[in-house]
């Protein structure tokens, strides 16, 4: 009977012991996780999610750059345009790559994001493509042209067609800020398909599902396309829809945000991207 009592007791407190245990564990783990983002600054790694190109392979030439400064560039390569934002903003990257300003904008109203730019890297020249005609005043009257189902780049679409003379917006209204609905003038009563994921537009293109596609010139070039040699029409280099770090707000000054930069903005990464992309990308001002 001393012996039973003897085990009973030493299994109670083994219990007793192991529940101690057990909190101290769940604790530990709740410290852990709220102490990732800065054990990741600590140990000199900065996560970024990036389209695959450009952006992709104008940070892996900045890598090199970087280890010189203590700094390992973690890249994840995410090829749409709602991913990467969430990322950013869940901390589960440190920055990304791939959007404007105006894109920024409108998906950190749209969900809330705050979110900020930590500047200005290169533009991406949008181009509009046809297999079937040479300019875009050769598309005929009622032609559809596909453009991506990004709201934040209407007014860069029609762009196109009023620097041509082939359509005119409300008076007053900015290029940048423009929708289908301030379209006020269209004699060829040319209609703007935007129902399309901008991934898949090379696609459509080379299925020649319409007359004319605009195409932002991340996806053409990861489709093979050369905005310089294979399009009609293409944006020059005072478009406004540079390319941006985009990182949390307050993360702006970071010292390992602001050396990503410094290499990103630097004559190396410049020099980079006009000696491989002859002139489809071009380094922002």
């Amino acid at each position: 009977m001393k012996k039973f009592l003897l085990l009973l007791t030493m299994s109670l407190f083994a219990v007793i012991l192991a529940a101690c245990g057990s909190g101290g564990s769940e604790e530990e783990s709740a410290e852990e996780g709220g102490e990732n983002a800065e054990n990741a600054q600590e140990d000199g790694t900065l996560k970024i999610a990036a389209s695959p190109s450009p952006h992709a392979e104008i940070l892996e030439e900045a890598a090199a750059l970087l280890e010189e400064e203590g700094i390992e560039l973690d890249i994840s390569i995410v090829n749409d345009y709602t991913t990467p934002n969430r990322l950013l903003a869940d901390e589960e990257v440190d920055a990304n790559f791939f959007q404007h300003t105006p894109y920024l904008k409108t998906e950190s109203e749209s969900h809330g994001y705050e979110l900020a730019s930590a500047g200005n890297v290169h533009i991406e020249p949008m181009a509009v493509y046809s297999q079937d005609y040479d300019s875009l005043e050769d598309i005929p009257e009622g032609s559809t042209i596909l453009v991506s189902n990004n709201p934040a780049e209407e007014g860069r679409f029609l762009s196109f067609f009023v620097n041509a003379g082939l359509i005119e917006i409300e008076e007053g209204i900015d290029i940048e800020d423009a929708t289908f609905d301030d379209i006020t003038e269209n004699p060829k009563n040319l209609e703007f398909n935007n129902e399309t994921a901008p991934e898949m537009l090379v696609q459509m293109y080379e299925n020649n599902e319409a007359p004319a596609v605009i195409i932002n010139s991340n996806f053409a070039l990861d489709g093979g396309l050369n905005p310089q040699e294979d399009s009609i029409a293409l944006e020059d280099s005072e478009s406004p829809y540079a390319n941006l770090v985009a990182v949390r707000e307050g993360d702006e000054d970071r010292e390992d945000i602001q050396k990503l930069m410094e290499v990103l903005q630097g004559d190396e990464i410049k020099q980079f991207i006009e000696e491989n992309y002859e002139g489809a990308v071009i380094p922002a001002e």
